[in-house]
This record gives C-alpha cells, sequence and structure tokens, in this order.
C-alpha cells in the first residue's frame, strides 16, 4: 500500500468544513453556483432533455434534482445527466493545472448523494472540496496521453471521495473506494471535441454516476488494486506518475483555488486568442470590429490550442473547439456568448467565410509556458493595409487574472434567468452563497 495513498484518503476522511480555511469555503461556493449555471443552461438543449425523458422510464426513485428540468431521479441518473447537461455548453470551470474540470465531475455527484442522504451545507461544501482536491492532485502528478479527453478520467476519482466523503467512510474503506474507482475511468477520445462527437458531453457526467456507483460496489464487498491510480494513471492512461504530487503542499494549498472561470461559451483553449481579439475590437471605431473589412487573422498560439484549427465545424460542439469559427462568430456577433454558439450559426454564411479567412498555428515559446500561462498572439490584417497586434500572456479568468465575484453573479443570473425567472434565479444565487446555513441541503436544492 503505497503511503501517498494513505495520507491522501486519511486527509480526506479527517478533514471536515470546520478545518476549510475562509478563502477554500469561498472557492468552493463559486464552483458549486457555478457549476449549477452551467448544468441549467445546458439542460435546455435537446439532447439532454430526451435523455432525460428516456432515462425517466428507468428511475421510478424521485431523489436527485435534475437541474433545470424541474424533475428528480435516481442518484445514479441525476448525477449522469447533471454531468452531461453541465458540459454542454463550455461554460463550466476548470483547473490549468490538472489540465482538466474537476467541477463538472464532483458536484453532480455530491448534489445527487446530499439530497439522497440529507447531509448538511457543510457537509456538501467540505466533500466538494475534499473529492476536488484529490481529482486535480492526481491531473498534476499524471500527464493523460495526447490522444484523450481528459473529462471522465481522474474526475471519477475524485467524485468518488466526494461520495466516500458524504457517506462518513473510514480511512480503509476510502483507500478501497479510490482504488475501485481508479479502474472505472473511461477510455476517452480527444478526437470527440474536435470533429464535434457530442458523445464527448457524457464523460463527465459518467463519471460522476460511476462513482456513486464505486460507492456501492465497496458496499457489495468489492476491492480494487493495491495502488490503483498509480496503475492507471502510471502506465494506462498515463506514462508517468509522480506519487510525490499527490501530497505536496497537501492542507496548506487547496486546488479549489486555483481554478478559473470561463466566460466565452467555448473551449478554454480559445480563450486567450479572444481576449487578444477583443483588445483589437476595443481599437476599432465605436468598438466595431466589421468581418466585410477583415482581410485575414493570424493566431500564434500554444500547442493545445493550435489544434482548433479547423475552419469549418460540423456542429455546435466543434465549432465550441475551433478557433478560426470563434474569432468569427466574435467578430459577427460582438460578444463569444451562447447565442454566438447556436446551432444555426454553425451554418451562418458570414461566419463561415470569414472562418476561412482565420490561420491558427504553434509558437513553441508559447507551447513551453504551460501550464502556468496559455498564451496567444493575434494579428488582424484589415483590406484597407491597417493591421492590428494583440498578444495576451494569460487568459480572463485564470489565477492571475480572475473574474470579480459580481462578474460571475452575473454570469449565473444571464444563464438561468432565463429558466427559473429572474427573482428565482437571484434566490438560488442567494442559498448557493449561504449554503453553509442549511441543515439539509433538500432544502437548498428546492425547485432546482
Amino acid at each position: 500500500m503505497p503511503e501517498y495513498l494513505k495520507t491522501i484518503c486519511r486527509f480526506a476522511v479527517e478533514t471536515d468544513f470546520e478545518d476549510l480555511p475562509p478563502g477554500v469555503v469561498d472557492g468552493a461556493k463559486k464552483v458549486l453556483y457555478d457549476t449549477i449555471a452551467a448544468i441549467a443552461a445546458g439542460a435546455q438543449h435537446r439532447e439532454p432533455r430526451e435523455m432525460a425523458r428516456r432515462l425517466g422510464a428507468y428511475s421510478p426513485r424521485e431523489i436527485a434534482s435534475v437541474i433545470g428540468q424541474k424533475r428528480k431521479m435516481d442518484p445514479l441518473n441525476a448525477a449522469l445527466l447533471n454531468g452531461t447537461s453541465g458540459t454542454w455548453l463550455e461554460l463550466d470551470e476548470g483547473n490549468q493545472f490538472a489540465r482538466g474540470h474537476a467541477g463538472i465531475h464532483v458536484v453532480p455527484a455530491a448534489l445527487a448523494v446530499g439530497e439522497e442522504k440529507g447531509v448538511s451545507g457543510k457537509e456538501l461544501i467540505a466533500a466538494i472540496v475534499l473529492g476536488y482536491e484529490m481529482a486535480c492532485r492526481i491531473g498534476i502528478a499524471s500527464k493523460l496521453r495526447m490522444t484523450m479527453h481528459p473529462h471522465g478520467s481522474w474526475g471519477t476519482v475524485g467524485a468518488a471521495v466526494t461520495v466516500g466523503k458524504l457517506m462518513g467512510i473510514d480511512v480503509e474503506s476510502m483507500i478501497t473506494l479510490v482504488n475501485i474507482a481508479s479502474s472505472m475511468t473511461l477510455a476517452t477520445s480527444r478526437k470527440t471535441m474536435l470533429e464535434g462527437g457530442t458523445v464527448r458531453n457524457l464523460y463527465a457526467g459518467v463519471s460522476g454516476s460511476m462513482a456513486i456507483l464505486a460507492f456501492h460496489l465497496l458496499e457489495s464487498g468489492f476491492t480494487g488494486e493495491e495502488d490503483g491510480i498509480g496503475s492507471v494513471y502510471g502506465g494506462v492512461v498515463s506514462d508517468s506518475f509522480n506519487p510525490a504530487a499527490m501530497t505536496e503542499a497537501l492542507g496548506s494549498r487547496y486546488e479549489i483555488t486555483r481554478n478559473y472561470f470561463k466566460a466565452y461559451a467555448c473551449c478554454r483553449y480559445n480563450h486567450s486568442s479572444l481576449d487578444a481579439l477583443y483588445r483589437i475590437m476595443k481599437q476599432q471605431k465605436e468598438g466595431v470590429l466589421r468581418p466585410e473589412d477583415v482581410e485575414s487573422v493570424h493566431v500564434e498560439t500554444y500547442s493545445l490550442a493550435a489544434q482548433l484549427s479547423s475552419r469549418k465545424p460540423r456542429n455546435m460542439l466543434a465549432a465550441k473547439f475551433s478557433i478560426p469559427f470563434a474569432i468569427a462568430t466574435t467578430v459577427v456577433h460582438g460578444h463569444s456568448g451562447v447565442e454566438s454558439f447556436l446551432p444555426e450559426k454553425v451554418e451562418q454564411k458570414e461566419i463561415q467565410e470569414l472562418a476561412a479567412r482565420v490561420q491558427v498555428e504553434e509558437r513553441a515559446e508559447f507551447t513551453q509556458m504551460m501550464p502556468a500561462r496559455r498564451p496567444s498572439r493575434v494579428t488582424v490584417r484589415l483590406k484597407n493595409g491597417e493591421t492590428f497586434t494583440e498578444t495576451v500572456w494569460v487568459s480572463k479568468g485564470d489565477l492571475e487574472d480572475p473574474y470579480t465575484e459580481e462578474e460571475l453573479d452575473r454570469k449565473f443570473i444571464d444563464l438561468t434567468g432565463p429558466i427559473y425567472g429572474l427573482e428565482k434565479a437571484k434566490e438560488i444565487l442567494d442559498r448557493a452563497k449561504r449554503v453553509e446555513s442549511y441543515k439539509d441541503v433538500r432544502t437548498f436544492t428546492e425547485g432546482f
């Protein structure tokens, strides 16, 4: 039994809400309500709604909220649906150091099990923090193969820790749970996001559901390897694993305070390019860059972003993973919000024509700055011969340039207001900001 596994599982079991620094609690609440907003907005789309309708026939137990759909299901299906909906619009938060999105794996499982058991708000927050911590530390300690998508991988283990914490298991049981969950990692494909295969949106949902299943396997007597994390993330889905990273500064550095939030409804790899584009747009008359005036756009960026080079994405998901499309739709609409990436925009002639004039290439020096920085340089050449160039070293919303609480609140209201109504949306936001005051989270989630 490796020492790092004992240490981090003991930390997860023995750390409670009262042990968490105020900044960590505040960060967890932001992750909670930001994730709820992403889930609710994503749940309005056809595929998640149809998925819920079909699964509803097999889920007679009305226990856990299917957020944004005004229905309840059994915890496994609720976590599956909420995790799937939460990735649909590419608005869920992430962690650049772990190179993935921990919140959308952990929060759906936490809410589903929290509602089933009727835990307190304090217990909910502690479980989210600790599951997030486990997930991100695996992401930091290993480096997934480039052919894999990070969703559905280490998030499964993090979500399992969240579930185990809410269920009050002991250290030995937590170790076994982690070892079981490690073997429940999906063989995800990065190509799904680039080609617009919407099965990719399922990955995070499966992780939350698998985490709950892993707990039931534990209770049923199942076991895992002696070191499931080291085995899977040190040789199966990743070639290297650094056990020391699992416990480095454990208890003094919390990964949930080193995350980023998103305001643009597309892949994070687009964001520094869009930030640079916005700077160029502000230099134009009345802050408007007319697509018909643009001769060409040249984007220099880091390796992962340079992969997002398709000039003609086939659907909404592929468009969210295309820098040419993101640049073009932002110029045409003046923003990078949800509306700029809706399915009908993919076929919009004006956007397609401008996207065809966007070139993307990797700049080696930018790649070398990852993961601390994810830079982009954008050069816009106008048909009148004028050229504008801007370089962004840190994306807006990152740890070094975070969104204010007011900006995150505005995002929440913008996403949930059309679903719940403005007053109800404000009430849900207020509930989330004082979630630790609830003795039973079922009161907190009422009406979700």
